[in-house]
């Protein structure tokens, strides 16, 4: 960060950072501390393992001009990822990350040896510690999302947490007493922050039963259910939790006009079942760009004009309830998914049934999300320039599986064959590849290349009307033409594309 872009911030004295489990990772945010310490910018720097969110709470709660969060995230144990908040409490979008990057370029010398002195941090009196005082504000803000807790309280029900080796757990604890539950049972060979994620082949939740497999040998609920588990994708969770945000919303707000000032927001990629939900309730739906700095800046918007956005997703299991944090935020998440659960099951209802009196209710949505690995960055190019290009120059392609495409985005170019000046209404993004196809029969199709790892991403979608509830036949259709999607537009074999290992 430039250190005269953070003193021109009217907010320049609030600085906040915060470091992951691994050692790499506390001396990297040191050494973001020091640079900023050795100008006299003060930092606040937490004083031991915090979950992603409270960095941005923490930018909004201080009034800073920026924050940083060094994680790994669920990428790979080699990773360490470096987070940019700005002083909105959002990430950082293009406009600001361009202005990081020509200010980067410009100072490529260190300014001083004080720009590594990591003993500032323990020296400087300009260093604080937030720890206390954000998780004790975090916690009481919390309770804004609790509405049943003398039912949580007596449920039998009991719930299993893992952080898979993540900092989450001793969080995800506190959050459930403040909604009035025991803590939740931990994983113990996941519950300690371990930089080397020893039990999972891979840290994130996206895959499956592959990760939660220490979960379901502690049986309850990890998510997933006793007498035929079920793993809840993220479009199926956020079904799930979108329903109770406005649920809760309705039971504390009688007039349905009120409907009109609220929002839901999700990811361009993620389910469209929040869409179908606004259509029928009477509230506002809007789609970002994938990625929660979209999401996050978004809500910041809507809050300048008096809106307010009750739930957030992304697909890839990121879940925000309310406004408090703008990012996502497993710790409050887990928190509301166990006051839904209480509550249904106190209904005689599993979440399992309530998604599909959701579905029943607003259509069923059902969503496929996979991907293919290329190590080889010109094989993606060809791959996108041949969908272009697919039927002659300029041409995209005019069917999967043998339905008809009715539309094409691509964000990438900025087309979009639906609207009338073929220009698309998301920003365009020229850094990374997303064509998007919706298909005669109702099923949504989008290839993305991932702007984290060599992976080229597909998701697909069937979007039902109320009352086509022939489930198989909508599954097939939807297997259908996703390997349609896959083996004609990617070509796995002819390009050397590995295929997810399931």
């Amino acid at each position: 960060l430039d250190v005269s872009v953070l003193k021109s911030s009217p907010a320049y004295n609030n600085n906040i950072f915060h470091f992951d489990q691994s050692a790499l990772g506390r001396r990297l945010a040191k050494l973001t501390a020091a640079v900023l310490l050795s100008r006299d910018v003060p930092v606040h720097l937490f004083s031991s393992f915090i979950p992603t969110p409270y960095v941005p709470y923490a930018v909004k709660k201080l009034g800073a001009a920026a924050g940083v969060m060094i994680t790994a995230s669920h990428n790979p144990k080699e990773d360490n990822g470096y987070k940019v908040y700005w002083c909105n409490g959002a990430q950082i979008t293009s406009l600001h990350d361009k202005e990081i990057l020509r200010c980067i370029e410009e100072q490529l010398e260190p300014w001083s040896a004080s720009c590594w002195d990591v003993g500032l941090v323990d020296r400087c009196s300009l260093r604080t510690d937030p720890l206390t005082q954000i998780n004790s504000c975090y916690m009481d803000e919390l309770a804004s999302l609790c509405f049943h807790r003398d039912l949580n309280s007596s449920s039998p029900l009991k719930f299993v947490h893992s952080s898979f080796h993540g900092v989450g757990h001793a969080f995800v604890q506190q959050a459930f007493r403040v909604f009035g539950f025991p803590p939740p049972i931990a994983v113990p060979e996941q519950k300690d922050p371990d930089p080397n994620f020893s039990s999972v082949r891979c840290p994130n939740p996206e895959e499956g039963e592959s990760v939660n497999f220490l979960s379901f040998w502690f049986t309850c609920i990890a998510l997933c259910f006793r007498c035929g588990w079920k793993v809840f994708t993220g479009n199926e969770l956020a079904a799930l939790l979108g329903w109770w945000m406005f649920f809760t919303w309705k039971e504390n707000h009688s007039e349905p006009a009120d409907a009109r000032s609220i929002y839901m927001l999700a990811t361009t990629v993620s389910s469209k079942i929040l869409q179908a939900f606004a259509r029928i309730e009477g509230f506002h739906f809007e789609e970002t760009l994938p990625g929660f700095k979209w999401v996050g800046n978004r809500i910041h918007e809507l809050s300048q004009t008096g809106s307010r956005v009750i739930f957030s997703f992304e697909e890839s299991i990121g879940f925000l309830c309310g406004d408090t944090v703008l990012d996502k935020d497993g710790v409050s998440s887990a928190a509301v998914v166990a006051e839904m659960a209480a509550y249904l099951h106190n209904k005689h209802l599993s979440l399992s049934q309530q998604l599909h009196n959701i579905y029943q209710t607003y259509g069923y949505h059902l969503s496929k999300t996979s991907y293919v690995v290329c190590n080889d960055p010109p094989t993606i190019q060809r791959i996108f320039s041949r969908i272009r290009n697919f039927d002659g120059s300029g041409s995209y392609p005019k069917t999967c599986g043998g339905v008809q495409i009715v539309h094409v985005r691509d964000v990438t170019t900025g087309y979009d064959s639906s609207q009338p000046d073929l220009r698309s209404v998301l920003p365009v993004s020229r850094s990374s590849h997303m064509i998007t196809f919706t298909l005669q029969n109702g099923i949504v199709a989008t290839l993305r290349t991932s702007g984290t790892e060599p992976k080229i991403k597909y998701y697909t979608e069937f979007c039902a009307v109320p009352g086509q509830s022939e489930v198989s036949t909508l599954e097939e259709e939807l297997r259908k033409v996703t390997a349609a999607l896959v083996d004609e537009f990617l070509e796995p074999e002819k390009n050397n594309l590995i295929r997810r290992l399931v």
